[in-house]
């Protein structure tokens, strides 16, 4: 195979959807309404209108691979941009996440106090915080963070939306846990995946259009395939006005830098609400990827700091 396009070994099939009847017997079979689509279940609960609006949705998705650039720096911040070692802010299109996260084994309710971490590479394909045959980024740690989910199983993120490298269609990491602290807590890590029609859109544009374009679609990756389609992005566009607001909102207690601030409502960009529902009580999804579980520690490709310079090109 050839070392430009080289996949890690990180594309195994990872976690499950819970069958109609498990999901019956989680929720007690009382006041749920399940609407099966093709590739993902979703449940509800009959609730008014202004319930509807304010509760997540209850949609199990599949758990994928961590891959090999988690930093466990413990960011806590909602707006992931800026760089903390310099004070610089990432370029690219804006993209504002709202993550809405419920506990399936405890009757879809919102789950609060879920520490939630995103990573993703930047419009040139990099990640920050790691070393690789094509980069060391080493000291650097922006497009890194965690929030922690509110008493309506709410966490929001501003970011950049991704751009892509050889091997790999565009994607960001994600993991939810319980407990970071202990390994015995839960921990479901996934990733996002996006529109192809949104991806073009976005990587017209500079700074993405430097590196042309990408080299697989969602269909031919190989991480995509083993359930990606259920965790695509709606991805919406936003007015800048609107983004000031969200980013407005990521500050309101941290202090922005110079730079940042300056940027303000400065472009257009993305908005998504991702909706997930947990089951706590599966021990082979929620075990920790430190310890085996099924998110899967750092691929062949690339190592954390301190460890030897990677010699494949990225697959996480």
């Amino acid at each position: 195979m050839n070392p430009e396009t080289e996949l890690h070994d990180d594309d195994k099939p990872v976690g499950r959807i819970l069958s109609r009847r498990e999901v019956i017997k989680l929720l007690g079979g009382a006041g749920v309404v399940l609407i099966s689509g093709a590739s993902l279940t979703r449940l509800t609960f009959a609730q008014t209108p202004e319930a509807t609006e304010t509760l997540p949705a209850c949609i199990v998705r599949p758990e994928l691979t961590e891959g090999p650039y988690f930093v466990d720096d413990q960011l806590n911040r909602s707006d992931i941009r800026i760089d903390p070692s310099d004070g610089s802010i990432k370029e690219g299109v804006p993209l504002h996440i709202i993550f809405r996260v419920s506990d399936v084994s405890n009757g879809c309710v919102p789950l609060e106090g879920a520490q939630i971490d995103i990573w993703s590479c930047d419009a040139l394909g990099v990640y920050s915080g790691v070393q690789d045959s094509s980069f060391d980024t080493s000291g650097q740690l922006w497009l890194r963070g965690y929030q922690v989910t509110d008493e309506n199983g709410r966490a929001e993120f501003i970011t950049v939306y991704p751009g892509w490298y050889s091997g790999r269609a565009v994607h960001i990491h994600f993991k939810i846990r319980t407990d970071p602290a202990s390994d015995s807590g839960y921990e479901f890590t996934s990733q996002f995946f996006f529109p192809e029609e949104v991806s073009d859109v976005v990587h017209a544009q500079e700074p993405y259009s430097e590196k042309g374009y990408r080299d697989v679609l969602n269909v031919d990756d190989g991480i995509y395939q083993n359930g990606g389609d259920q965790l695509v992005l709606d991805a919406m566009e936003v007015s800048a006005e609107a983004m000031a607001t969200a980013e407005a909102t990521a500050w309101a207690n941290a202090e922005a830098t110079a730079e940042a601030e300056a940027q303000v409502g400065q472009r257009s960009g993305y908005q998504a609400i991702f909706d997930i529902g947990l089951d706590l009580t599966d021990a082979e999804v929620g075990a920790s990827d430190s310890a085996g579980g099924q998110g899967g520690g750092p691929g062949a490709g690339g190592t954390r700091p301190g460890g030897p310079r990677a010699t494949a090109t990225p697959g996480g």
